[in-house]
C-alpha cells in the first residue's frame, strides 16, 4: 500500500511560526512594534490550540492587517527561514530525498515563502498546498486568496479530500488543524510534533506525541539518519545539579529530569529502571543493588572530582561508562585553602566573632604572615600540585607527601614519608583521594607528630581524619587552627541538623563540603561532565573515563560504528572479526583498548550488512553491551 506523509509547515517543518519572523521584519521601524508582534503571537495561538474562540480565517485576516508586510519583506524572510528549518527535520535529508513524491505539505501559511524552503529537501512545488498573498501594484500584501481551500474554516480538510489520495495516510504537526485531519477520518495517524512547541490540547488527542522528527521514523520503522531518537534517552540529575548540564542534555535532544536532592538507594533504584544517563554529585551512592535495575543505564556522571560514591567494579561489569570532573573545581578548592590559611594564621574568624559581640579586641599577638612559613602537602595530585604553586607565589616553603611519584613543580620538597612532612610543617592540608587506603589517615599518631602550633586543613573527605582526636588537640592548644570543609557523616540535605565535636571551638573554621561549590567551579563541571557523556552516547568515545579504557576516536562518516564492550578476556578481538568474515564485512577502521576488567573495541563498517551480524556479536561469549551508531 502506498504511503504519504502529511507534514505541517510551521513550528513543525521550520522552528517557528513564519508570520510572527514576518512581523519582526516587516515592523522593524513601527513605533508599536513590540505590542503588534505580541498581539500576532497571541493571534497565532488561539487559532492553533482550536478552542473554538477565534476561526483560522480570521485569525489570518488579523494577523495579514497587523504584518503592513510587502513582497521585498518575503525575499528577507525566506532567507532567514532557511536557518530555522527544525533540527530533526535538517538531519533526515535522506528521507525526505527518498520520499519526496509521498511527502505533502498541507499549511495554513503561505506558498509565496514555504515552496523555496522545501524545496531545499526535494519537496516538489506540486506537493505543497498553501495560502497565497495577494499584492497591490505596489508590492504591498493586501491580504490573502479567500478562494483558496485553506483559507477557509477547515481548509485543511477540504485541501485533503480535494487530493483524494489513496494509500495510508499519515499527518505530523503541531496544531489544531493538524488534528482536525484526524477526526475527519481521511488519515490513519496523526502525529503531535513537540521538538519547537507543545500544545497540551493537541498533543493529548494525539496518536503519539512525537518530539523529533526521529521519534516518528522510529515508531514508524522508517530509516533515519540516527540510530536512536534522542528524546528516548532519559537522564536523570539528583543533588541540584547546574542549571547549565540540564541545558546542554537537552539542547541534544533527551529527556531530562531534574531533582534537587539525593534519594535512597531503594528510591533510585526505582527511578533508574529508565534511565540512559545519571548524574549526581558526592551524596548518592551508586551501589550493585542500583545497577541491577539500570536496563538501560548507559553513562553515570558524577560532577564532582570525588568517585568513592561509585562502585566502579560493577559499573564496568555491566557496560556503564562513568566520567567525573578532575580538574574543574581545583581553582576554587585552591583558592579557599589559600584563604582559610590566612583566616587561621590571623585568627580572624575569632576576631569576627568577638567584634560582633561588642568585644574590641586590638591586638597582633598570635597573629602571623603566611610568608615564610612551611606548607605541608598531603596528597599531589590536580588541586595539592597547584595549591603548591600559588602558596609559593605568596612566599611560603611547600613541602608535599604522596604515595605515587610525582614531579614537583617550583621549589617545593619531596617528603619521603608521612611523618617527615608532619614534622616539617607548620600548616597541613589534606588533599588525598577517597581510597580504602586514605580511610583514618590522620590520627592520634600523626597528630603527635605534628609540630606546636600547627595549622591543619581537610578539604578532601571526611573520613581521612579522626575528628575526635583534632577535637583534642585544638583544645590543648598543639593544633592552633583548623579548617574543615568535609566530615565522616555529613546531612543529606539542607533540612536536616548538622552536629559535630568541633562546633564552638576557638579558631576553628567549619564549612558544609564546599570547597569546589564555586558559580565558576559548578558552571565548568556543568559543561565538562555532559561534553563526555554526549561525545560517548554520540561517538563512543570514552576519553577521560575512569573505569572503561579510554579510546579517543576520529569521526566517522559513510559507516556504521559498532560499539562493543566486553570482559578483558583474551581472544575476543578475534572472535568479533570472525564474525565479520563470515559477513563479508568490510572494516573501515577498528580500535582496541582493555583495562583489568573490560575490554573496550570500536569498529567503523560499511553500512551494508545483515542485521544477523549484530544478533551475532551480541551472542559473542564474555560480551557485556554493544551498541551501533550511524
Amino acid at each position: 500500500m502506498k504511503k504519504f506523509f502529511i507534514i505541517d509547515f510551521d513550528s513543525t517543518f521550520i522552528k517557528t511560526e513564519a508570520l510572527d519572523e514576518l512581523a519582526k521584519i516587516s515592523l522593524k521601524d513601527d513605533p508599536d512594534k513590540a505590542a503588534k508582534i505580541q498581539i500576532i503571537k497571541e493571534i497565532t495561538n488561539r487559532a492553533m490550540e482550536g478552542d473554538g474562540s477565534l476561526p483560522f480565517n480570521l485569525s489570518l485576516s488579523k494577523r495579514i492587517k497587523l504584518l503592513n508586510a510587502s513582497k521585498s519583506d518575503i525575499s528577507i524572510l525566506t532567507r532567514k527561514l532557511h536557518g530555522q528549518v527544525s533540527r530533526s527535520i535538517t538531519s533526515n535529508r535522506d528521507f525526505f530525498k527518498k520520499n519526496s513524491d509521498d511527502v505533502i505539505i498541507i499549511s495554513g501559511g503561505f506558498r509565496d515563502y514555504i515552496v523555496p524552503i522545501v524545496a531545499k529537501f526535494n519537496i516538489p512545488a506540486k506537493n505543497v498546498f498553501a495560502n497565497d498573498f495577494t499584492y497591490s501594484n505596489s508590492g504591498k500584501i493586501t491580504g490573502f486568496d479567500k478562494k483558496n481551500l485553506l483559507s477557509k474554516p477547515g481548509g485543511k480538510v477540504r485541501q485533503l479530500k480535494a487530493l483524494k489520495l489513496k494509500g495510508e495516510i499519515t499527518v505530523i504537526g503541531d496544531g489544531h488543524t493538524d488534528y482536525e485531519l484526524k477526526t475527519s477520518g481521511l488519515v490513519d495517524k496523526f502525529y503531535a510534533f513537540t521538538e519547537n512547541i507543545e500544545r497540551t490540547g493537541v498533543a493529548r488527542k494525539s496518536d503519539h506525541i512525537t518530539p523529533s522528527f526521529d521519534e516518528f521514523l522510529y515508531v514508524s520503522k522508517l530509516p533515519m539518519s540516527i540510530s536512536y531518537p534522542k528524546n528516548r534517552i532519559k537522564v536523570l540529575l539528583l543533588e541540584n545539579i547546574h542549571s547549565d548540564a540540564v541545558k546542554m542534555f537537552r539542547k541534544e535532544g533527551y529527556s531530562v529530569e531534574v531533582q534537587a536532592k539525593s534519594v535512597s538507594e531503594s528510591e533510585l533504584a526505582e527511578k533508574i529502571k529508565d534511565v540512559s544517563i545519571l548524574g549526581i554529585r558526592s551524596k548518592t551512592q551508586i551501589t550493585g543493588k542500583v545497577l541491577n535495575k539500570a536496563k538501560k543505564l548507559l553513562a553515570i556522571g558524577a560532577f564532582c572530582v570525588g568517585t568513592n560514591q561509585i562502585d566502579l567494579e560493577a559499573c564496568s561489569s555491566k557496560g556503564v561508562i562513568v566520567f567525573n570532573a578532575p580538574f574543574s573545581n581545583t581553582r576554587s578548592v585552591v583558592e579557599l585553602v589559600l584563604g582559610e590559611i590566612i583566616m587561621l594564621m590571623r585568627g580572624i574568624f575569632d576576631k569576627s566573632a568577638n567584634l560582633h559581640k561588642g568585644i574590641w579586641d586590638k591586638s597582633s599577638a598570635n597573629s602571623f604572615e603566611v610568608r615564610g612559613k612551611k606548607l605541608g602537602i598531603i596528597g599531589y595530585g590536580k588541586i595539592g600540585s597547584q595549591l603548591s604553586v600559588l602558596a609559593e607565589d605568596m612566599g611560603m616553603e611547600v613541602y608535599y607527601y604522596d604515595i605515587l611519584e610525582k614531579l614537583s613543580l617550583g621549589n617545593a620538597k619531596k617528603c619521603n614519608t608521612l611523618k617527615e612532612l608532619l614534622r616539617k610543617s607548620e600548616i597541613v592540608s589534606l588533599h588525598v583521594d577517597g581510597s580504602d587506603q586514605n580511610i583514618g589517615l590522620i590520627g592520634e599518631k600523626e597528630f603527635r607528630l605534628m609540630k606546636e602550633g600547627v595549622i591543619f586543613i581537610n578539604l578532601s573527605r571526611g573520613f581521612v581524619v579522626d575528628i575526635d582526636s583534632l577535637s583534642k588537640h585544638i583544645v590543648s592548644g598543639k593544633v592552633k587552627g583548623a579548617a574543615i570543609d568535609v566530615f565522616p557523616y555529613e546531612p543529606e540535605s539542607n533540612d536536616e541538623r548538622f552536629t559535630s565535636r568541633l562546633q564552638g571551638l576557638k579558631n576553628v573554621i567549619l564549612t558544609p563540603h564546599i570547597g569546589g561549590s564555586t558559580d565558576e567551579a559548578q558552571r565548568n563541571i556543568a559543561n565538562f561532565v555532559p561534553g563526555k557523556i554526549i561525545d560517548f552516547i554520540n561517538s563512543g568515545n570514552s576519553f577521560y573515563s575512569i573505569n572503561i579504557p579510554n579510546i579517543q576516536l576520529p569521526a566517522f562518516e559513510n559507516a556504521h560504528r559498532l560499539i562493543h564492550i566486553h570482559q578483558n578476556i583474551p581472544g575476543i578481538l578475534a572472535k568479533i572479526n570472525s564474525v565479520f568474515a563470515e559477513h563479508n564485512i568490510n572494516i573501515i577502521g577498528q580500535y582496541l583498548k582493555t583495562n583489568e576488567i573490560t575490554g573496550y573495541v570500536i569498529s567503523d563498517i560499511s553500512k551494508k550488512y545483515d542485521p544477523k551480524l549484530i544478533h551475532e556479536l551480541r551472542k559473542i561469549p564474555n560480551t557485556i553491551k554493544l551498541r551501533v551508531l550511524y
